[in-house]
């Protein structure tokens, strides 16, 4: 949907899921160009996030977590670990799995990537006065919540 399009429709006609894939989808955008020279995409810049917060993890987590199949997660993991940014350990307790964790270079450049992350909600959310960003978080986790809840008999 374009720009023109989008500031033509009135609100109430648009739909919530509508809005929450276009911002989604935005972020990707924004994220992927400026993430160009570090050599990763969005999708591994939240892996590299959840490994980070979740030392030891292993792809069947990470796959249930994101709700991404464990093929793309696989591919995602194997291309960060051949940059140097991540490690893979057999896990001693289940050997089918591995367990993941950040190197120094993975760290580093989490630390880099994530200050794009926190340029574009500020671009997007601080510029708006009247919203709050905490609050709006805290709202759309528990849209993302309920639609979890919703989908889990699916």
């Amino acid at each position: 949907m374009s720009l023109e399009v989008l500031n033509s429709i009135d609100d109430s006609q648009i739909p919530v899921g509508k809005l929450i894939s276009i911002i989604a989808r935005g972020q990707s955008i924004y994220l992927n160009h400026h993430l160009e020279e570090f050599g990763i995409n969005s999708t591994q810049l939240y892996l590299l996030f959840e490994i980070s917060n979740r030392c030891n993890c292993n792809q069947e987590e990470i796959s249930k977590r994101f709700n991404i199949n464990k093929g793309s997660v696989a591919r995602s993991v194997r291309k960060l670990e051949e940059m140097g940014l991540i490690t893979r350990e057999i896990d001693e307790n289940n050997r089918r799995q591995n367990k993941l964790s950040l190197t120094d270079a993975g760290e580093d450049t989490l630390d880099k990537t994530i200050k794009i992350l926190k340029t574009w909600e500020d671009e997007v959310i601080k510029e708006k006065g009247y919203v709050d960003k905490e609050l709006l978080k805290k709202v759309l986790k528990e849209i993302a919540i309920k639609t979890i809840e919703l989908n889990q008999g699916e």
